[in-house]
């Protein structure tokens, strides 16, 4: 048997979320065998000050992985990103590659900010309406990375939450409902979850059945990504419209 395709994961030390969903997400695969390999950065409240910190631990998290041999890795946490400004998913990606190169090693390398562009684009959606966790400061960085990546963000809610530990905990009955509050008229698509530590995987499909439109989420994102850098074929069940894209029809 040929080996897993291995996936690395940079997470903030309090995150837990994405640890979850993202291999109940990939083992869906018809095909592709995954597994699993994480560095953690010490980060507890999401605030503009301990993400900084975190950010600054990046580099041994990508040593180490580098070591394990992933042929993936996701930098998975949005907002740390998205916090840097317009952009700032390109700048870290091509950061991280460079410093797998020169320690000899190579990988297909995303984070969770640049994914969610690029599987919002692959619906195509340009109208979005999402539901963050976030403190309203850090939410409103959120909408205007989005915008600044040239989608229109019709409206939002941000849940506030700035304990992470607490923001995994995060009841999915209250995601699905700051998402019924939301002005969904003429919207391409809505983001149940912009954080990969929400729990949301549970919502996507029922919500797109409910709302009648494509529903994504920073962890589907992120699996759509890691399989079109991977050149597998995206076609995950029960994960929304984003994850069947390459699908055959049926009949």
């Amino acid at each position: 048997m040929p080996r897993p395709t291995r996936v690395g994961l940079v997470v903030p030390s309090s995150n837990v979320t994405v640890e979850t969903e993202m291999p109940q997400l990939l083992n869906r695969h018809p095909s592709a065998r995954f597994s699993f390999h994480s560095s953690r950065m010490r980060m507890h409240t999401v605030s503009p000050e301990q993400l900084r910190a975190m950010n600054a631990q990046r580099e041994r998290c990508i040593l180490e992985l580098g070591d394990a041999g992933v042929d993936a890795i996701l930098y998975a946490c949005l907002v740390a990103v998205m916090v840097g400004g317009p952009g700032e998913h390109e700048r870290v990606e091509a950061g991280i590659a460079e410093q797998l190169s020169t320690g000899g090693a190579s990988a297909a390398v995303l984070s969770s900010a640049g994914a969610l562009a690029e599987g919002l684009r692959a619906l195509p959606a340009r109208r979005i309406a999402l539901v963050t966790p976030y403190a309203l400061p850090l939410a409103k960085q959120v909408v205007a990375y989005l915008e600044s990546e040239g989608f229109e963000v019709t409206d939002w809610r941000a849940l506030e939450v700035e304990d992470n530990e607490q923001v995994g905990r995060i009841e999915p009955e209250r995601v699905l409902g700051a998402a019924r509050e939301l002005d969904l008229t003429g919207v391409d698509a809505l983001v149940i979850s912009a954080c990969v530590q929400m729990p949301s995987l549970d919502l996507v499909q029922p919500a797109e059945e409910e709302f009648g439109i494509p529903v994504v989420s920073a962890a589907t994102a992120g699996a759509y990504t890691i399989l079109r850098k991977l050149g597998l074929a995206v076609d995950l069940p029960d994960a929304g419209r984003l994850l069947r894209a390459d699908a055959q029809p049926v009949g």
